[in-house]
């Protein structure tokens, strides 16, 4: 499997990943093709997933700037169209309190806002995609927080108050009867804390609507054209130009975006190089559940689900009455095909549900999420100089992208556009660079058995 961390390209025009979602999804829907012709842009996004495709969107509906998506395999080939399909208002893997303390109320009030602008805009843009909407198999409202141990109900019970009392968030409070009567009656489950404005959907269908959306709107979004070698020249005394390097044709950009995250090559740039930690999260889709199963489960929600492990288990039941359950993958791409990892989540998942224990899983793959250093994603513009700063990423979502990089997306279309972002951390600085680069695996392995000690003994 494609390894950012090792690879200087994730291929040209190849097809997807044999998941569940290229499955259910039916056709993908036209695109503009291969570049195949040298062109001059004012705009290029290089990458086709969430982030890419909302900036292109909201350059051309609120800016009136017509951009150029380079996407190297196919729209949403990346983790946008491999992930679970949750629609959280999520901030990455930084707590709300630890941003309290760090940079004050407002700040963390004003991020906050954003995360929900994020869930907001991922509603607006499903809404107005056609009469019907986006047709992305969108499920009832419901977000549970399960507590993995006793003693971890407690502090979900805790953090329940702090976000009402910081927010007025409407969460609620079940115990472990409660859960497992109203719910699910899920082993593993010691209570839980219940948001009301989660959801789940069909994540490659929503990446569809979305290029549908572009596309409409004018953009151009061409498919099979990885950059293969990217350049900066001076193009008179102030300006620098953008020359894209694709199989069949040269881009010349006045301004590039940088939307390829978790997927982002080897040595792509020097202004993302050792800022972010590809890390591969497993997903396994069951056979559909019988009556009888779903009964014995007393498996009555299809709100999406999420434990308070160090290395978290993730699930949903789908549409069609299958389950979806994932988990963290291997640390490799070499290893990430290894039946091992899915084998593995399909036997936590029967120790939740001991109804289960024959049931089988028909689909499993894998996907790259973005870790940062500082557990926060970061929309930045480059700015070696006023006129040289034509080069900008968003990037970092820390496996909690799905909602938030549509949000990134429109910020990004404001940098390129030169309007001002709001001032936050999340917009006014550059992803930090990990020390020590090289050994990142080595920490990641270290972190994943910190994880799995804590979660089985502490």
């Amino acid at each position: 499997m494609y390894d950012p961390l090792h690879d200087k390209t994730p291929g040209c025009g190849e097809v997807y990943p044999n998941s569940y979602w290229a499955d259910v999804s039916g056709e993908a829907p036209q695109d503009d093709g291969i570049i195949n012709q040298d062109i001059d842009v004012d705009v290029a996004i290089i990458g086709a997933g969430y982030t890419g495709l909302s900036c292109a969107l909201h350059l051309a509906k609120e800016h009136g700037i017509k951009a150029h998506v380079l996407e190297a395999n196919k729209t949403a080939w990346g983790c946008s169209g491999r992930n679970a399909g949750f629609i959280l208002k999520s901030s990455g893997r930084k707590p709300y309190s630890t941003m309290q303390k760090q940079w004050g109320e407002e700040v963390m009030r004003d991020i906050y806002d954003e995360m929900c602008a994020g869930v907001d805009t991922v509603k607006e843009l499903i809404s107005q995609a056609s009469d019907l909407g986006i047709d992305c198999q969108q499920q009832a409202a419901g977000y549970i927080k399960v507590a993995h141990k006793p003693k971890m109900l407690n502090e979900l019970i805790a953090l329940a108050k702090l976000q009402q009392k910081m927010f007025g968030y409407d969460v609620e409070i079940l115990s472990q009867s409660e859960l497992r009567q109203q719910y699910m009656d899920d082993r593993n489950a010691y209570g839980a804390i219940r948001y009301q404005d989660g959801f789940g959907l069909n994540p490659l269908k929503l990446a569809w609507g979305y290029q549908q959306l572009a596309r409409n709107a004018g953009v151009k979004i061409h498919t099979a054209s990885p950059v293969l070698n990217w350049q900066e020249e001076k193009n008179g005394t102030k300006n620098v130009q953008q020359t894209l390097h694709t199989p069949k044709g040269i881009v010349k950009a006045k301004k590039v975006v940088i939307a390829t995250n978790g997927y982002t090559p080897k040595g792509f740039h020097s202004l993302v190089t050792n800022r972010t930690l590809p890390v591969l999260s497993q997903i396994i889709v069951t056979e559909p559940l019988t009556d009888e199963q779903i009964a014995a489960c007393n498996f009555l929600t299809s709100n999406v689900v999420m434990d308070t492990r160090a290395l978290k288990y993730y699930y949903r039941k789908l549409p069609d009455n299958r389950l979806l359950f994932g988990g963290r993958g291997a640390i490799t791409g070499k290893s990430a095909d290894d039946p091992y990892y899915a084998k593995r989540l399909l036997a936590v998942l029967k120790t939740s549900f001991p109804a289960l224990t024959k049931i089988k899983y028909q689909y499993a793959w894998s996907g790259w999420i973005c870790m940062a250093l500082d557990d926060l994603p970061h929309i930045y513009q480059s700015h070696e100089t006023n006129e040289q700063s034509n080069v900008f990423y968003s990037m970092g979502y820390c496996g909690s992208g799905v909602s938030f990089s549509v949000q990134a997306g429109k910020r990004l279309a404001e940098k390129v556009a030169g309007i001002n972002s709001p001032n936050l951390p999340l917009y006014q600085k550059a992803l930090p660079k990990f020390p020590l680069a090289p050994l990142r695996r080595v920490g990641q392995w270290g972190y994943f058995h910190y994880g799995k000690i804590k979660d089985e003994y502490f």
